[in-house]
């Protein structure tokens, strides 16, 4: 039964190959591409089922050079525009990289197609492609939290706002105040940053850019009036700039640390950036870092994330902020 399902994929595969006229391609290429895309069968095997395809599909060919060509005709009632094998594994693996990054809302749109390629894989058999996916599975470094509930309907304005360039109409629940405000954003990007997606845009009266976590508006409409942002948001350079991390562009500090042997070997195989270094420490087993790193909340986190494990020494800006964080973590857990 398996053998069978494999031969049936592999034949469509096969026509979906196959150009329409005026267009040739030769029997050889075809076998080519059949391996490409992982039906591991001989020539003869493709020759046999171009033959009995044709008995069934206006498929034409023509000898050229001692070689047979292939054609669909041109009024050939046949839609190909099935998935393929490749295809449908990179569906397959995306699958698991995106349901974290997305908002629930863009994953059930994307739930048919992601059932789809998983289906299709299910059914094949021979085709190491299919093997390649049980074998293979992305599992991310850290505890990643699960992604920020986003209402469908909300998600459905947002993105008509964004990509029709439009004015935004919300109902946004601020995290500082806890209280709910009507809003009229004029939408200039939107970015997906580990559980959570935020809508970038400016306030009506405002020219700032400011960030709107999405699961946290709670009605959003599109109005028909154009945004007041004309040129697509350069998302890159905003990033760059501390869109994130800071309200001034990010600079970069040199850090200089003692690191344990267990982050020197992790350091050694992931960098913490291009220009770093690790030297031996004289009667220690312990290793001096020196690295060139962005002056961002996120990679003062992760140091001090490392506990025990690290003793910075520059910039001094940052051993007083880990100082005084170690402080009033003892301070709580004392009481």
């Amino acid at each position: 039964m398996a053998e069978a399902k494999d031969t049936l994929l592999r034949q469509l595969t096969l026509l979906r190959l196959i150009p329409k006229l005026p267009h040739y391609t030769s029997s050889q290429t075809l076998h080519e591409k059949l391996y490409e895309r992982g039906f591991k069968v001989d020539l003869r095997t493709v020759q046999r089922d171009l033959n009995r395809l044709s008995t069934t599909f206006a498929l034409t060919s023509q000898e050229h050079g001692g070689r047979n060509k292939w054609s669909h005709s041109e009024d050939t009632p046949l839609d190909l525009g099935a998935m393929e094998p490749d295809t449908a594994l990179a569906l397959y693996l995306a699958e698991s990289h995106l349901k974290n990054l997305l908002p629930q809302s863009v994953l059930d749109l994307l739930g048919p197609q992601f059932n789809k390629a998983r289906n299709y894989l299910d059914e094949l058999d021979q085709n190491n492609l299919a093997h390649w996916a049980r074998r293979v599975r992305a599992h991310p470094n850290g505890k990643a939290l699960l992604p920020a509930q986003v209402d469908a309907g909300v998600w459905r304005e947002v993105s008509v706002a964004l990509l029709e360039r439009q004015q935004l109409k919300v109902d946004y629940l601020s995290r500082s105040t806890t209280k709910r405000k009507e809003m009229l954003l004029h939408p200039a990007g939107l970015i997906s940053r580990h559980s959570i997606s935020y809508l970038i845009a400016s306030v009506d009266g405002y020219s700032d850019l400011r960030q709107f976590a999405l699961h946290r508006i709670q009605s959003a409409e599109c109005l028909d009036a154009a945004a007041q942002q004309t040129e697509p948001l350069d998302l890159d350079h905003y990033i760059r700039l501390g869109g994130f991390n800071s309200p001034a562009p990010v600079k970069e500090v040199d850090l200089v640390a003692d690191v344990s042997p267990q982050i020197a070997w992790l350091l050694s195989e992931t960098p913490l950036s291009h220009e770093q270094s690790l030297e031996p420490l004289e009667g220690s087993d312990w290793q001096r870092l020196r690295a060139k790193v962005p002056d961002d909340q996120e990679t003062l986190w992760w140091v001090f994330g490392l506990g025990e494990n690290v003793r910075v020494g520059e910039p001094q800006s940052w051993m007083q902020a880990i100082r005084e964080k170690a402080v009033r973590l003892g301070a709580l857990y004392a009481q």
